[in-house]
């Protein structure tokens, strides 16, 4: 058979039932094979879409994305979703067109080194010089995408090879990867140590997020205070009572001021990022200890303490044995009371009635009508970390958004491989006018795939965390930060054939909001905030510098 069907076949067998991706020349032949599949092709407006919906894809179910570009221009606008992707650990496959194989080297027509191109932000790499080799790459990059620390995995094909025949027998081969390393000798070392400690702290990460019920076991245990990362909101759900919320530059004070009272940290999936860990946002304690526990190993050693135990492997395996190993354990209750104590304290009411429209009260109106199984994905800046501060998540793979690599434009592609993951599920996209002008053009990738979402647009006329670090730290000096000439948004989603809605009043928040989410297409509900409302408190990055704190005490 063609190198082009058997790859649609491989990834049909592995039931791949939807890809995102954009026609051109070097890979005509496949979106031929295409035509005739069951594969749900989603057509993007720009391949920097494709990669970004492929990763909302696997985000929101788990199960790696399918991104595809033409060569030269396409997989170089593939660049900024991979390496977003790479920085957040998602499983993703990127099958990239490529010139014919005697023209490689030689110039030709939109020919560019993707295999070099995209090695420093994926897990690896695979260009297909022979199509015989084409199982050996898909069947590899399926394993390699999700095992141990997830991660895209990209895969060059030249169109003379994917356009010749291959014996069909070769699907049935058998391809093995190695097994992912794995150090669990410390178990009895940590289990020891959180028996010892009196001010334990669970720090949960991204690396959590497939194992909820194991790491929910775990705190239920140690009835400690739990601290997350953004990518890890939802593993241990909102609602437990203590539950500090996201720690970091832009995290709560109650987050912030447990773990500077920790004497142990358990950390679970969770990179130790500058951040997240940082000299304002650590543990305090000159003794304190660290348990890491992780899929990667690069990852040991980022917190700078001197006592730590590393386990690495599978965090669905680790954190069962580590709860097995802590039989009989008896929590500290003054030091839960005390956490209990800094959560209450670190109280903030979000329901604002002010005008201008704060952001505070979108977020409240927003859990007033999220359920168990709604999505969120978000932009970054100001709207990403006001989503985080506030939104109430049972479960994960609820809040998605650009961690690692903060980028900007990922909040609609996103949603909308989101819903095509979870089309039963309500999906909001919660979005800066910077950011939404960005990628804007999807939605009408949006509705022509009829994958409806509401996107929440906060405009405040401004590149809004630029504008606060400018505000704070430089004087007040706007450098290129206000956004002159801004569409008007409801006609621009109307000319999409999309519902627009506009709010100015903060009574009105909460109907458009439902009606956006029950119109039975995708919604654009501009809301027009306070642009000199910042997201406070924050953790300048001087160490020396004062905290700034606003209307809100979280």
């Amino acid at each position: 058979m063609k190198g082009t069907k058997a790859l649609v076949k491989m990834l049909e067998d592995k039931n791949v039932e939807t890809m995102f991706g954009y026609p051109g020349g070097s890979v005509i032949p496949l979106y031929d094979a295409l035509y005739d599949s069951s594969i749900r092709h989603v057509l993007v407006r720009h391949e920097q879409c494709a990669a970004h919906m492929a990763d909302g894809f696997a985000r929101a179910s788990g199960r790696p994305g399918i991104c595809l570009a033409t060569s030269g221009p396409g997989v170089t606008n593939l660049v900024t979703g991979v390496a977003t992707a790479y920085a957040d650990s998602v499983p993703m496959i990127v099958l990239s067109g490529q010139v014919k194989t005697n023209m490689l080297g030689l110039g030709a027509f939109q020919e560019v080194d993707a295999y070099s191109l995209l090695m420093p932000i994926t897990k690896h790499n695979f260009r297909v010089l022979d199509v015989k080799r084409l199982p050996h790459a898909i069947k590899e990059a399926w394993e390699v995408c999700s095992t141990g620390r997830p991660g895209p995995v990209h895969v060059d094909l030249p169109v003379d090879q994917m356009d010749s025949d291959m014996d069909e027998s070769l699907l049935n081969e058998t391809y093995g990867i190695k097994p992912d390393p794995e150090d669990l000798s410390g178990i009895g070392t940590a289990a020891q140590w959180i028996r010892e400690a009196r001010r334990p702290v669970v720090l949960v990460g991204g690396g959590a997020v497939g194992a909820p019920k194991e790491v929910r076991e775990l705190v239920r245990l140690l009835r400690a205070p739990v601290d997350t990362t953004l990518t890890g909101l939802g593993v241990v759900p909102s609602s437990y009572e203590l539950n500090m919320g996201p720690l970091g530059m832009h995290g709560r004070l109650s987050a912030k001021s447990v773990m500077n009272e920790a004497d142990l940290v358990i950390s679970i999936g969770s990179r130790f990022s500058d951040r997240t860990y940082s000299p304002r946002s650590r543990m305090q304690d000159p003794r304190g200890r660290v348990i890491h526990i992780d899929a990667d190993p690069t990852e040991f050693g980022k917190h700078g303490h001197p006592e730590h135990v590393d386990l690495l492997g599978d965090v669905k395996k680790i954190v069962p044995m580590l709860t097995a190993a802590l039989g009989g354990y008896l929590p500290d209750e003054s030091w839960r009371e005390k956490a209990a104590g800094f959560r209450r304290r670190c109280a903030c009411d979000t329901d604002l009635g002010c005008v201008p429209i704060v952001p505070q009260k979108i977020m409240h109106e927003l859990n007033r009508i999220i359920k168990d199984d709604t999505i969120v994905t978000t932009d970054v800046g100001q709207n990403q970390m006001w989503a985080m501060h506030h939104l109430n998540f049972e479960h994960p793979r609820r809040l998605l958004s650009s961690g690692t690599f903060g980028t900007m434009g990922y909040g609609l592609p996103a949603a909308i491989g989101a819903k095509a993951a979870k089309p039963d599920s309500d999906v909001f996209a919660v979005t800066g006018d910077g950011g939404f002008q960005m990628v804007m053009q999807e939605m009408a990738t949006s509705m022509a795939e009829d994958l409806p979402v509401t996107v929440v647009l906060l405009n405040n006329g401004t590149l809004g965390m630029v504008r606060q670090w400018q505000k704070l730290f430089w004087n007040g000096r706007y450098s290129n930060t206000t956004l002159r000439g801004d569409p008007d948004f409801v006609k621009l989603a109307e000319a999409f054939g999309a519902k627009g809605i506009l709010v100015e009043k903060p009574g009105e928040i909460a109907d458009a909001l439902r009606e956006g989410r029950d119109c039975g297409r995708t919604c654009l509900v501009e809301i027009r905030i306070d642009a000199d409302e910042d997201v406070l408190p924050m953790l300048p990055a001087d160490p020396n510098a004062p905290v700034p704190k606003g209307r809100c005490a979280y």
